[in-house]
């Protein structure tokens, strides 16, 4: 058996690499557009592929099914917020690639995400070990 601490690694790696791809590369038109507005089928579609992916690696992991389900709705409703806010501050102030707030914001955005990971890991390493 894999020690808890190198499954919390591992889990953490996988999510990772999970939100490399539902972030940057799955994201299509309709998930970009419009992120200001709060209620946003695009986003909900975005956040809902993070969260399904998320539930694929908990379920290969061997996290108990409703554990799973629990966790990765918490991190849909997070993430769903995280990326409201984003994209509300962008629309409300504008900035581009080249202004040095766009580049703040979305090092906030990551960051919050990559919290929210490691919260993530912390309910597992709490309720299912």
């Amino acid at each position: 058996m894999i020690a808890p601490v190198q499954t919390a690694l591992i889990l953490l790696a996988l999510l990772q690499v999970k939100h490399l791809f539902a972030d940057f590369f799955l994201q299509t038109p309709r998930m970009l557009m419009a992120r200001g507005r709060f209620l946003h089928l695009g986003r909900l579609q975005h956040v809902a592929l993070h969260a399904g992916l998320s539930l694929l690696i908990f379920l290969a992991l061997g996290v108990p099914l409703i554990l799973s389900v629990v966790i990765c709705g918490i991190e849909l409703l997070l993430h769903y917020v995280i990326d409201f806010l984003k994209g509300r501050h962008a629309e409300l102030t504008q900035y581009g690639p080249d202004d040095a707030g766009y580049w703040r914001a979305f090092g906030a955005d990551q960051l919050a995400h990559q919290l929210t990971y490691l919260a993530i890991i912390w309910g597992w390493a709490v309720f299912a070990t």
